[in-house]
C-alpha cells in the first residue's frame, strides 16, 4: 500500500488484478476507480405537482449518497475517482448550471421537504468542491503542488466560469473558506491568471450584446463596426416581446450578481479587470441601458402584475450589483493601496480622481453611486492620506456630483447632504453644470436671485479651495502662513485695515482667492459688510503665565519671590550657616526677655472683681462658668471592689496542674455535656491550660502561612505522598515524583551529611585531630 510522508503522485501501490494476479499501479490510476455512476442535478419543480416533487426528492437522494460515498473516500481512491470518473464532473457541472441563485430563492419552495433536500445537495457539492481544492490534507495525504496545479488544470476540475458560479452559489455565508479555496486554486497554477485575463472580454461582451439587444450603440470594438442597412428595423426594449425582455433582464441579473460576488470574494482579480477598461465599460453600460429597461418595466404592460414586479425587483438588484461592484473596483485598485501607505501613492490618488472624473457624464450612475458611497468621503480620505493633492480638482469634482444630481431632476437625501465638507460651496453663478448640460441655466439663474437677495457667498464660491483639515474641512493656519495671506490681500488692497481682511479670512476658511473676489464685487456678507474696513489688526491677548498655574511649597509664605518682590535675605544662607557662635546663641536670652511680659500676666489670680459703679461687666472677660475639676472617674469605682490579697490571683485564678490532679474526672449530667458540646470553638482556646496541644499549634500556623500564601498570590504546595500504597499495588504517579525528588535532597535534612560536616568542623579546628 501506499507508504508516509511521500505525495501522491509518487506513491505505487500493489494490488489485484482482473485475473488475480497481483501488480503494481501508481496511486492515481484508471484501474483504481470505483464504477459508480453520478446522475445529473435537475432544480425544484417550480409547481406543486406531486409526481415532480416525487422525482426531484428521489433524484436529490441519490446525488446527496453519492457525493457523501464520494466524500467518506481515503485520500487516494477520492482523486482517482475525481480524476477518471466523468459522470461525476458531469453531476457537478449541472448542479453549477441549474442550481437556484439567491433571488430564485425568494420564492418559498413546494415543501418544507423539498427545501430540506435541496440543502442537503447544496452542502455535498460545496464540500466536494472544497476538497478539490485542498491539495494537503494531512501529513500523510497530500499532493505535490505542481502536480495538484497539473491536475485540476488539465482535468477541468476547475476553471474561471466555475469558479464564477462557485462564488454566487456558495458565497454567502462561506466567503473566508472560499477565498482561500480560489486563493489556493490560483496559487498552486498560476495560468488561471491569463484565463482570467481572457475571460474579461467575455464578460465585456455581455454588455454589448445587452445593449444591442436593446436597440442602443455601444462602445469598444462593436462600436467601430459599419452600421447595417436593417440596423433601423431593430427592436427596443419598449417594442422587443416580452419574453425577450425577461430574458435581457434575468442575464443582466444573472451576469452583474456573479461579477459581484467573484470580485468581493477574490479582491486579486480586481486588477485584471481593471486592465481592460472594465469600470468605464460598466458605467457607460449602466448609463445606457439601465434609463431604457426601467421605463419598458414601468411602462409596459404584462400577463400577470407579480411578473413585472419580480422584473423591477431583479433589475433594481442588477443596479446595485453594478454599482457595488465598481466600487469594489476602486477600493481594491486605488484606495487600498493609498490606505496601506504604498509606494506611488500619488499615481493612485491620480488613477482615481481620474475615474471620479470619467463618471461625470454619467449623471444615472453617478447619482447612484454617490448615494451608496458618498464620492465627498472617499475625497476626504484622499485629503488625508495625501494633504497636497490638487484642491482645485477635487472643488471641481464634488462640484460636478452637484450638478449631476441637478440634471437627473432627482434629490439628494438629506444624510448625504449634512457630511457635505465645510470647506465645499455649492455650484453658482459661474458653475454652470459640470460634465452635462441638463439643469445648468436654471441653477445658475436661481444662485444669481438668491445672491442679489444677500442669502450667501457668490459666484466665486467656485473658487473656494479645501484647506488642510479632516475631510477637506477648513482649519486655522499657522502665523507665517496668516501673515503670507494678509500680505499677499494687501498687495491689491492696501487700503483695507489687517483686522478687517482677518475677519474676511477667518469666516472664509483662510481662502484668499474667495475673500479677493468677494471683496472687488462688493458681496461680502452682511457681517463682514458692516465693518470699518480700516480696521487695525487687534493686540495679541497676554498669554497667562505658567506661573499662575504652577504649585509650590512656598507658595503665599515669606519665601514666595514669584508673589514678593521683598525676601529677608538674612534668614537665607547657601549650606552650614556661618558667623555665629554657638556660646553667644545659648546666652541670647532675647526670647525670653519677649515672653516675659506674657506670662506676667499669669500671676495675678483674683477670685472676685468687684465692680465699681460705670464699669463695663464685659471688660473683665465672660461671666460662663468653668469648672477645672476633672470628674470623668466619679463614677467609675476604680479598685474599690478588689480583693485583698495579690493582684495576680484575682486576673489569674490559681489552677492546679492536671499532673497532680487525683482520679479521673466525675462524670457530668446529660444536659452540662449538651452545653459543653454546644459551646464554641473559642472557650478551649481562652482556657487557661498547662500545655496547649501541638497539634492544634501547627494547625494554627498552617493556616496562617495559607492565609498569607492566598494574599500574596502564592499556590499552595502539595503535601508529600512518600508512603503510597502497598506493594504489589502499584503506585501513583505523584508518589513516584515525591520518592524522587525525596532521595535527591535527602543530604540537605537530617543527619545524612555527617561526614562532610565533620570534615568542615575538622578544617575549621573546632574538632582537635
Amino acid at each position: 500500500m501506499a507508504c508516509a510522508q511521500v505525495p501522491l503522485d509518487e506513491q505505487q501501490v500493489t494490488e489485484a488484478g482482473p485475473l488475480g494476479k497481483e501488480r503494481t499501479l501508481p496511486a492515481l490510476h484508471p484501474d483504481r476507480t470505483e464504477q459508480r455512476c453520478f446522475v445529473p442535478y435537475k432544480p425544484p419543480p417550480e409547481g406543486g405537482a406531486a409526481a415532480e416533487v416525487e422525482e426531484f426528492l428521489e433524484l436529490a437522494k441519490f446525488i446527496t449518497e453519492d457525493l457523501e460515498w464520494l466524500l467518506a473516500l481515503p485520500h487516494d481512491k477520492f482523486w482517482c475517482q475525481v480524476v477518471f470518473d466523468e459522470s461525476l464532473q458531469r453531476c457537478l457541472d449541472s448542479y453549477l448550471h441549474h442550481a437556484p441563485r439567491g433571488l430564485d430563492l425568494a420564492a418559498a419552495p413546494p415543501s418544507p421537504a423539498v427545501a430540506d433536500t435541496q440543502r442537503c445537495v447544496h452542502r455535498a457539492v460545496f464540500l466536494t468542491f472544497l476538497r478539490m481544492a485542498t491539495h494537503k490534507e494531512s501529513k500523510e495525504n497530500f499532493l505535490t503542488p505542481a502536480v495538484f496545479g497539473e491536475i485540476i488544470y488539465e482535468n477541468f476540475l476547475f476553471d474561471i466560469p466555475k469558479l464564477l458560479d462557485l462564488c454566487v452559489l456558495f458565497g454567502k455565508g462561506n466567503g473566508q473558506l472560499l477565498h482561500k479555496m480560489i486563493e489556493n486554486v490560483f496559487a498552486q497554477q498560476p495560468s488561471y491568471y491569463s484565463d482570467l485575463e481572457e475571460a474579461v472580454p467575455t464578460v465585456l461582451h455581455v454588455f454589448d450584446t445587452i445593449l444591442e439587444k436593446c436597440g442602443l450603440q455601444c462602445e469598444g470594438a462593436a462600436a467601430m463596426e459599419p452600421l447595417k442597412l436593417n440596423a433601423h428595423k431593430q427592436a427596443t426594449a419598449m417594442t422587443m416581446s416580452q419574453q425577450d425582455l425577461v430574458d435581457i433582464i434575468l442575464y443582466l441579473c444573472d451576469s452583474s450578481t456573479t461579477i459581484h460576488a467573484f470580485l468581493d470574494i477574490f479582491p486579486a482579480a480586481c486588477s485584471s479587470f481593471q486592465s481592460h477598461g472594465f469600470l468605464s465599460r460598466l458605467s457607460s453600460f449602466y448609463e445606457s441601458a439601465v434609463g431604457d429597461l426601467e421605463n419598458a418595466v414601468r411602462r409596459r404592460s404584462f400577463d400577470e402584475q407579480s411578473l413585472q414586479q419580480d422584473l423591477w425587483r431583479r433589475l433594481s438588484h442588477s443596479c446595485r450589483k453594478m454599482v457595488e461592484t465598481s466600487h469594489l473596483l476602486l477600493h481594491h485598485t486605488c484606495l487600498q493601496p493609498i490606505l496601506e501607505g504604498r509606494e506611488n501613492m500619488q499615481t493612485f490618488a491620480e488613477e482615481l480622481l481620474q475615474h471620479f472624473t470619467s463618471f461625470l457624464p454619467e449623471k444615472r450612475f453617478l447619482c447612484d453611486y454617490d448615494e451608496q458611497f458618498p464620492i465627498v468621503e472617499d475625497v476626504g480620505l484622499l485629503q488625508q492620506a495625501l494633504p497636497l493633492i490638487d484642491e482645485t480638482r477635487t472643488s471641481y469634482l464634488l462640484q460636478g456630483v452637484d450638478s449631476a444630481w441637478d440634471g437627473a431632476g432627482r434629490r439628494r437625501p438629506e444624510s448625504r447632504t449634512a457630511e457635505r465638507p465645510s470647506w465645499f460651496q455649492p455650484a453658482g453663478a459661474d458653475g454652470g453644470a459640470v460634465g452635462g448640460t441638463g439643469g445648468g441655466a436654471s441653477s445658475s439663474a436661481d444662485s444669481r436671485s438668491e445672491l442679489a437677495s444677500g442669502g450667501g457667498p457668490g459666484g466665486a464660491a467656485m473658487l473656494d479651495s479645501p484647506r488642510k483639515g479632516n475631510n477637506g474641512a477648513g482649519s486655522s493656519v499657522s502665523g507665517a502662513e496668516l501673515e503670507s495671506l494678509l500680505s499677499c490681500i494687501r498687495d491689491l488692497l492696501p487700503d483695507l485695515g489687517e483686522g478687517f481682511l482677518l475677519a474676511c479670512l477667518q469666516r472664509y476658511n483662510y481662502n484668499s482667492e474667495l475673500v479677493i473676489n468677494n471683496i472687488l464685487e462688493d458681496r461680502l456678507e452682511p457681517g463682514l459688510d458692516s465693518l470699518d474696513r480700516s480696521m487695525p489688526r487687534p493686540s495679541p491677548e497676554d498669554v497667562p503665565s505658567v506661573l499662575d498655574s504652577r504649585s509650590n511649597v512656598f507658595d503665599d509664605d515669606e519665601f514666595d519671590v514669584f508673589r514678593r518682590d521683598q525676601v529677608d535675605m538674612s534668614r537665607i544662607w547657601k549650606g552650614r550657616r556661618k558667623g555665629g557662635d554657638a556660646r553667644e546663641l545659648l546666652n541670647d536670652k532675647q526670647h525670653v526677655t519677649e515672653q516675659r511680659t506674657r506670662y506676667q500676666a499669669y500671676q495675678t489670680v483674683v477670685d472676685e472683681v468687684v465692680l465699681q459703679p460705670g464699669d463695663d461687666p464685659h471688660a473683665f472677660g465672660p461671666d460662663d462658668y468653668e469648672d477645672e475639676y476633672d470628674d470623668t472617674y466619679d463614677m467609675n469605682q476604680v479598685g474599690a471592689n478588689d480583693l485583698d490579697g495579690d493582684s495576680l490571683l484575682s486576673r489569674r485564678p490559681f489552677t492546679v496542674p492536671q499532673v497532680l490532679r487525683r482520679g479521673a474526672r466525675a462524670e457530668v449530667e446529660e444536659e452540662e455535656e449538651e452545653e459543653e458540646e454546644e459551646e464554641p470553638l473559642q472557650s478551649n482556646v481562652n482556657r487557661d491550660q498547662f500545655l496547649q496541644d501541638p497539634a492544634l499549634l501547627r494547625e494554627r500556623a498552617a493556616a496562617r502561612r495559607a492565609a498569607m500564601q492566598q494574599r500574596r498570590g502564592v499556590r499552595p504546595e502539595r503535601p508529600a505522598a512518600v508512603a503510597g500504597r502497598p506493594r504489589g499495588r502499584g503506585q501513583t504517579p505523584d508518589t513516584v515524583l515525591d520518592r524522587r525528588r525525596k532521595e535527591a535532597n535527602k543530604s540537605r535534612v537530617g543527619n545524612h551529611n555527617r561526614r562532610g560536616m565533620a570534615d568542615s568542623k575538622r578544617n575549621k579546628g573546632m574538632i582537635p585531630s
